[in-house]
């Protein structure tokens, strides 16, 4: 699979860690989709710049205890971040003196042979930037002046972060690779490592009834009917207020489970069948569909719920109520212990991966299109009204389909659902997100 490198940001409190995540994941992911439970108040997340994906992390998210050593705290977050780094950023206030707490973590930078950056933040223009050469003293040369509040040379940071990024060589394998990529994610404890090792067939990873057992994104690979899988097995996502309290082990763990959802071709979420849905489930999911992914909803446990004939429909109607934003995903009751259906989720996993790869001909398209306007047009804005000229599918993976109209402006949220409606019901596509794009267009002559 592709190598997204990791990009930590450590540094002590207030020295605006969180403005400078923000201003450079704020300038890379434009969250489109105005749905219910999508976070957006991370401390970890992809970006990209010049064509270089990278995750991008804020350890500021490890907050010390405040009743504890402070830096034993900062210490932790800080070797836990060389740890799992492929490049650190080193973030200062250039207009404060150097305190105890800086050259603490300056030291583990002199033990360090990952690379990273010294950054002095809160250099707002050139006048500010003769504070700066005090954190010289620290030895590792003249810092690299920005304001991240203003986005002052937050560009030329981002490229010397990347020209630090380890040589991504294509190998062969790499090249003969054409495994479906099935990420397992789900809260802790719901039974992902059990479902891996009754598809694999044999303990690839440990199993015990400790939630947070795995602790990394565990890669295998097999076949089933002569295709072949990559199936990552991640550490469950916790909530964030618990990751906040966590070790640095569990933080990284969850920024490990990030990165496995976008390498993944199709995400398996497992729900807790004695359970049911909880919040957890809900901001997970609201995650996965932000990011546009296959998805198929996979009830583990289901051997040890109380039922008959009605539970698993009444189940299955619960889901869709409390998770009606991926109403699109296949829902599989499943028992990782007895491996009932455990080879269904596979076997529906090839069916989403090839739906997403579906194209629809221009023509059966439009001529959807035209039935759903014709049996309901857009509605006016005033005297104002919006022309559909023609739609097209532009990619797949996930399908997305460009209407060209005259007035994209004028195009409200329910009818663009109506629309999403229309497509999914002509083009079922399940398990698969539709992302749909309105583009202005000259009316033709």
């Amino acid at each position: 699979m592709p190598y997204i490198p990791t990009v930590a940001i450590i540094g002590q409190p207030n020295v605006g860690k969180s403005t400078l995540f923000n201003r450079i994941v704020g300038k890379q992911i434009a969250i489109t989709d105005d749905m219910p439970g999508v976070t957006r108040d991370r401390n970890y997340a992809l970006s990209e710049w010049t064509g270089h994906p990278f995750m991008l992390v804020d350890t500021g998210g490890l907050v010390p205890d405040p009743e504890g050593a402070i830096e034993l705290a900062i210490k932790e977050q800080a070797l836990i971040a060389f740890e799992e780094a492929d490049v650190i950023i080193f973030l200062v206030d250039g207009r404060a003196p150097i305190n105890r707490e800086v050259e603490d973590i300056s030291h583990l930078f002199h033990k360090t042979e990952k690379p990273f950056l010294l950054v002095a933040n809160k250099m707002d223009g050139e006048k500010h930037e003769y504070d700066m050469y005090e954190y010289v003293k620290l030895g590792f040369g003249e810092p690299f002046p920005i304001s991240a509040a203003h986005g002052r040379n937050v560009g030329d940071l981002l490229d010397e972060v990347v020209a630090r990024f380890p040589a991504q060589h294509t190998t062969a394998t790499d090249i003969a690779d054409n495994s479906i990529k099935l990420a397992v994610v789900g809260r802790p404890n719901v039974g992902k490592s059990s479902i891996v090792n009754a598809i694999l067939g044999y303990d690839k990873t440990i199993v015990t009834p400790v939630a947070g057992t795995t602790r990394d994104s565990i890669d295998s690979k097999f076949k089933r009917n002569g295709q072949e899988f990559t199936i990552i097995d991640t550490a469950g996502m916790r909530k964030k207020s618990r990751v906040l309290q966590a070790s640095g082990v569990e933080y990284f763990s969850n920024v490990r489970t990030i990165k496995s959802i976008h390498q993944s071709d199709v995400v398996l979420c497992l729900l807790n069948a004695e359970e049911g849905v909880v919040q957890q489930d809900h901001k997970i999911l609201s995650y996965v569909r932000e990011n546009y992914k296959n998805l198929i909803l996979v009830v583990n446990k289901w051997d040890l719920v109380e039922k008959d004939h009605r539970s698993m429909n009444i189940f299955r109607k619960n889901i869709r109520e409390k998770l009606n934003f991926v109403d699109y995903a296949p829902i599989i009751f499943t028992s990782a212990r007895t491996k009932r259906r455990v080879f269904n989720v596979i076997d529906k996993a090839v069916e989403v991966y090839q739906e997403s790869q579906r194209r629809i001909p221009t023509a059966e398209l439009n001529k959807v299109v035209e039935q759903a306007i014709a049996y309901q047009p857009p509605p006016s804005v005033g005297r104002r009204f919006c022309k559909f000229y023609y739609t097209t599918q532009v990619r797949v993976a996930p399908p997305t389909f460009v209407f060209f109209v005259s007035r994209p402006d004028l195009i409200q949220e329910s009818y663009k659902r109506y629309l999403y409606n229309q497509l999914r019901r002509a083009f079922r596509f399940e398990g698969v997100p539709l992302k749909l794009i309105f583009r202005g267009k000259t009316p033709p002559k």
